[in-house]
This record gives C-alpha cells, sequence and structure tokens, in this order.
C-alpha cells in the first residue's frame, strides 16, 4: 500500500486520488465510507456510530486504524470502540495514520476508516 499524497480534502493511494472518506480492507479494496449512517444519528459524521462500523467489519483483520482527519476531528464512539476490543485500535490525525498503515501494511491485516478533510 503506496500513500503518495495526503492533504485537506485529498488522499492519493497506489495512484488513485480520493476526495471523500474511505475504507480500506486488508485485502486491499478500497472503498467509500458510509458516513451517512453516523451522521443519520449523530447529526454530524465525525462521531463513528457502531452501526456504521459493523458495515466494514466482513473482512479478518488485526489491527484498527482510524485516520480521524487532518485537524483529528473524528472518533470511535465507546460503544463502536467496544466492537473491537480484541483488535489493536490506532486512532491517529489522517497524515500520522496512513503513515502507520504504510509501516503495517504486509506485516498485520490491517482494516482502516480514513477521514479526508477536518
Amino acid at each position: 500500500m503506496k500513500v503518495e499524497e495526503v492533504k485537506f480534502g485529498l488522499v492519493k493511494i497506489n495512484g488513485k486520488e480520493f476526495r471523500h472518506d474511505i475504507v480500506i480492507y486488508p485485502s486491499g479494496r478500497i472503498e467509500r465510507r458510509k458516513k451517512e449512517i453516523s451522521k443519520k444519528k449523530h447529526g454530524t459524521s465525525h462521531k463513528l456510530d457502531p452501526e456504521e462500523l459493523k458495515e466494514y467489519l466482513n473482512e479478518d483483520f488485526e489491527v484498527l486504524i482510524v485516520g480521524t482527519g487532518i485537524y483529528g476531528m473524528l472518533s470511535l464512539l465507546p460503544e463502536s470502540r467496544k466492537l473491537v476490543e480484541n483488535k489493536e485500535v490506532i486512532e491517529r490525525p489522517t497524515e500520522e495514520a496512513l503513515k502507520i498503515l504504510e509501516e503495517l501494511w504486509g506485516k498485520k491485516k490491517i482494516l482502516a476508516i480514513i477521514h479526508v478533510t477536518c
């Protein structure tokens, strides 16, 4: 997994630009984050609701990396954290989270939820 660029509103991974929040699965598949689930329930997509998190738990993983945004606005709710209490969880601002993703990719099975703006 090669992270080529990270800036507010954009991440570039493996030559592809993403201008929306993404989920990176252990298989390498990247899809749009389903943040409307959290937004509908909490009025903001900055709180990662367990119902949203459940949407991504369809591949086996060891480490959950949450890129909290350029300014660190996204966070796991306590109820969400309980869903992954048997996994290593790393929450960092997006640029730092993607550096960790690159370092660990291929060494551990990673599930990453990446917020690309605030």
